[in-house]
């Protein structure tokens, strides 16, 4: 089977055998060891020497957990939006009390920084600017370094959803002034779903002490006390944890720079692959994602179809459309454990597929 949709994504055998390791107790020594080398690893990957925690989630849940632990009720955030996602993390803002003013811009194109810059500038009390860097439902990749610069510029709080993009595109949080990025294993990790990961400023930390909405389980503030013995404060995923350790092995020896690169080849292959065969690609090319491409249905093919025949008679998945791209776009993943071979798989299996779906490259 080849599993080609943004999450959750094929893990390499080595991390689905560690995955099977029976239990340890999460308050003994051997679970702080593993906490710690995972922490560390983790915090070499998003380029940041300040905090990061492991939450038993899924990217969501660390969405929420950077909205509840540096906001309060009635505070004014900016929501760039250009796709579904965008959306949804100005959604649970909203759901907990923000006041959201939402920035939006066409779907299939990127956040513009000197449109933001402006908006800063006009709209008085924002506290802080939610942004997707990936937005895996339109295959765009936001400029996140140049609106890092714009916010820091302003002098707001800046929380990355990077939930498709770390481990996989370059995100320096440190540099270029991220205050909170989120992730989760499912994605870029190669590894199962079940954990988010989240990395938090010590300016973050400044705005945990005056953030009013409510929280538990998602505190971080109980995830840095248990932290100082590694531990998380509630019961984690094992397993996962389990799992994510071999993966970030396995990246750390790829190199995290020769894995940027990797999955920037392999969705070059991907596009060049799919124009040939007589589709076009849905955003505009020059922000188009590394680690998802999405593929417009052109008049006379069915998406949906396509999506059945290639997984009934090819064992290929991709993805379907989201929001009001249901109809009119189809996705294939390439993050995580993928190459280009992979890829030459998929493309093969569409040529052939794509004439019984109604659509034939003339």
């Amino acid at each position: 089977m080849q599993l080609r949709i943004p999450g959750p994504t094929p893990c390499p055998p080595e991390v689905l055998e560690a995955m099977g390791k029976q239990m340890i107790d999460h308050r003994s020594q051997s679970f702080s060891q593993l906490m710690e080398r995972l922490t560390g690893r983790l915090e070499q990957f998003f380029f940041t020497k300040h905090d990061v925690y492991l939450l038993t989630a899924s990217g969501t849940g660390s969405m929420e957990a950077a909205i509840v632990n540096t906001l309060s009720p009635g505070d004014k955030v900016m929501a760039l939006s250009c796709g579904y996602f965008g959306n949804r993390f100005a959604a649970i803002a909203q759901a907990y009390g923000a006041e959201v003013k939402k920035l939006d811009f066409p779907w299939g194109e990127a956040v513009d920084p000197g449109v933001v810059r402006q908006a800063l500038k006009t709209e008085p009390g924002i506290k802080a600017v939610l942004v997707v860097h990936n937005e895996t439902s339109t295959g765009v990749t936001n400029p996140l370094k140049e609106i890092c610069r714009v916010v820091k510029e302003a002098d707001k709080l800046l929380l990355v959803d990077a939930v498709s993009s770390l481990g996989a595109l370059e995100l320096r949080a440190d540099e270029w002034g991220i205050d909170v990025a989120i992730t989760a294993s499912q994605k870029a990790w190669m590894t199962p779903p079940g954990l988010a990961m989240i990395s938090f400023s010590p300016r973050a930390w400044q705005a945990y002490e005056t953030a009013k909405m409510p929280r538990f389980y998602w505190d971080l503030g109980h995830a840095k006390k248990f932290a100082q013995k590694w531990q998380t404060p509630w019961t984690p995923a094992v397993s996962i944890c389990y799992a994510m350790d071999k993966a970030l092995e396995l990246m750390a020896a790829e190199g995290i720079e020769a894995v940027w690169a990797r999955h920037a080849k392999v969705a070059e292959r991907a596009r060049q692959g799919v124009k040939a065969l007589g589709l076009t690609i849905f955003p505009k090319e020059a922000v188009a994602s590394n680690t998802v491409t999405a593929i417009n249905a052109p008049p006379g093919l069915d998406p949906k179809q396509l999506r059945r025949i290639l997984r009934e008679e090819r064992g290929i998945v991709l993805a379907g459309g989201q929001g009001n791209l249901e109809e009119k776009v189809f996705r294939i993943g390439h993050l995580g454990w993928v190459t280009e071979k992979d890829i030459a798989e998929v493309l093969r299996g569409l040529e052939v597929t794509l004439p019984e779906a109604g659509f034939v490259h003339v």
